[in-house]
């Protein structure tokens, strides 16, 4: 069962806007650092990125190659237990960091509306990694535009999964 929220008008007006390239293009330098402070400012209640509708988790990973542990916000497909997350990087030549933390460590934290949860991550493929993607793109049109612009590498499609 698929419990993600739609958009509402206003939501996808600014979705339009964060499209753009250059909008995008800061975004991909500065959202998460903005989004940190207002979790900080919120007590981790809230972020920019939720404003607009695009629902958000904050997730520690632990770094590939530093082995330490590293927390930032997340736009996130929320399906049921599990949560979908899409390494569009923004259209970027690189996956995100995040990504290979995940693909190096699967465990990770996700604290979600208050609620921290142990999670295992794991990479989609062929036919639940296009439902991933398809729910993706309809909450935020942006990934159709990042996929052109990534075209040189396939966007990866990460689910995880709470542990019991």
């Amino acid at each position: 069962m698929t419990t993600q929220k739609m958009p509402n008008a206003f939501q996808r007006f600014t979705h339009r806007f964060a499209m753009m390239r250059s909008v995008s293009a800061f975004l991909s330098i500065g959202l998460h650092r903005l989004d940190t402070v207002v979790l900080k400012v919120t007590k981790g209640k809230h972020t920019v990125a939720e404003l607009v509708g695009l629902p958000m988790i904050q997730i520690t990973t632990i770094g590939a190659k530093s082995g330490e542990p590293r927390t930032m916000p997340l736009v996130s497909l929320i399906d049921g237990e599990r949560i979908a997350l899409i390494g569009s990087n923004f259209g970027q030549k690189n996956n995100p960091g995040w990504y290979y933390n995940l693909k190096a460590h699967p465990q990770c934290t996700v604290n979600l509306n208050g609620q921290a949860g142990e999670y295992i991550a794991r990479e989609t493929q062929g036919e639940e990694r296009e439902k991933y993607w398809q729910m993706a793109v309809s909450v935020y049109g942006g990934y159709a535009l990042y996929k052109i612009r990534a075209a040189h590498r396939q966007i990866p499609v990460m689910i995880l999964e709470p542990i019991k």
